[in-house]
């Protein structure tokens, strides 16, 4: 390339060219300044006329804040910037960690409802922060702009992947820890639906009615066994023994395979229950592991005139614990290992229940005993 040709200004160390302007074919002036830096000469551009409004005046400013170090050579701006992103390639941010943690985790349902949290409540305030970058303010802010418009239990969860995030980082060597404790919101959990026996059997007549078969079937296997709707979707024909009479659970909550009975109930219903060619016991419509059914249970319910806050299979699942407490006849463990819960502590919103049992059997008891000896004083009498 032909060198142009290079015009001295009024000021020392200050010159310019000739050169087509950017986007249009008019010259403008091409500013350059030179100077020495640790003994170093420099050359380097100092702006265009027209695009950067550079003048000889702001060029001479330029290279004497240059020469006084005020300012950086371009050469060191351009190592600064590189230095900054490779420092930012080098972060381990909270998106950083999230993607991190993600890539070794197994698709799943929970998995994606979790990333969507992450994007709507978590990433655009903390995203590009390290974990300990964050403080104590900023997640009790966060905490307390969710609990307007979301239910404490969710914020709950909101909560929690931020601290699996800082968690995981920590452990695995990527990142310091917070060095503070994030303060969930309390939450009322214990909440235990239950039917009366008009309503049972106002919502059994519907779904003997309902004309959705695979809908009707999923809510009354969930009635007979106290299944999740998750082990319901996941559900396949050859989970079922019907010779031992047992339902292999898989991955109930992320817990090892479980096995329940299969009642008699629940095996008449499966044993009458329309297979298809897929695997499942009740596919989505091209025969793969079903996702979704809240609309069809929904539209059971309501037309069984349930309350509005009974959640259909929850319920469900709810009366099956609360029926077998109030019987008697099952202890709390026996209870424990047929809904699959992981501790004790959820059973055991369920004894009260059974307490109630044993005080009307206490109370039978005692009248027996009363009886007996009313018996044995007229006697006496006579």
């Amino acid at each position: 390339m032909p060198i142009s040709k290079r015009f001295k200004t009024t000021y020392p160390g200050v010159y310019f060219i000739k050169g087509p302007s950017s986007g249009s074919r008019k010259q403008e002036k091409i500013y350059y300044i030179r100077y020495r830096k640790n003994g170093k000469l420099v050359e380097e551009k100092a702006g265009r006329q027209l695009q950067d409004n550079m003048t000889p005046a702001r060029a001479a400013g330029v290279r004497s804040q240059k020469i006084e170090g005020n300012k950086l050579t371009n050469e060191e701006q351009r190592i600064a910037i590189k230095t900054a992103e490779l420092t930012d390639q080098n972060k381990w941010t909270i998106d950083k960690l999230w993607a991190e943690y993600k890539s070794n985790k197994s698709e799943s349902k929970s998995l994606n409802v979790d990333d969507n949290r992450y994007i709507n409540y978590i990433q655009s305030d903390f995203g590009n922060k390290e974990p300990n970058e964050l403080i104590p303010f900023e997640i009790e802010r966060l905490k307390r702009c969710l609990l307007k418009k979301l239910s404490p239990q969710t914020v709950r969860h909101v909560l929690g992947i931020i601290k699996r995030i800082v968690n995981y980082g920590f452990n695995n060597g990527l990142c310091a820890g917070i060095g503070f404790r994030i303060q969930m919101p309390a939450v009322d959990n214990e909440k235990t639906e239950d039917l009366t026996p008009n309503q049972l059997k106002k919502l059994l007549d519907v779904i003997k009615k309902s004309e959705d078969i695979q809908t009707a079937n999923f809510m009354k296997l969930c009635l007979y066994t106290g299944m999740r709707r998750g082990e319901l979707f996941n559900l396949k024909w050859d989970d079922v023994d019907f010779n031992r009479e047992f339902i292999k659970i898989r991955d109930p909550k992320g817990k090892k395979d479980q096995d329940i009975p299969l009642n008699t109930a629940a095996r008449s219903l499966l044993k009458l229950h329309e297979r298809t060619d897929s695997c499942y016991i009740f596919p989505d419509s091209e025969g793969n592991k079903r996702t979704q059914i809240t609309r069809a249970v929904n539209k059971i319910k309501n037309e069984a005139g349930l309350p509005k806050d009974f959640r259909p299979l929850h319920g469900l699942r709810h009366f099956f614990a609360s029926q077998l407490a109030n019987s008697g006849k099952v202890d709390m463990y026996e209870l424990q290992r047929l809904m699959t819960h992981k501790t004790p502590r959820m059973t055991q919103r369920y004894a009260h229940l059974r307490d109630d049992t044993l005080k009307q059997a206490s109370n039978i008891a005692g009248e027996l005993i009363e009886q007996a000896a009313a018996k044995k004083e007229g006697k006496i009498n006579e």
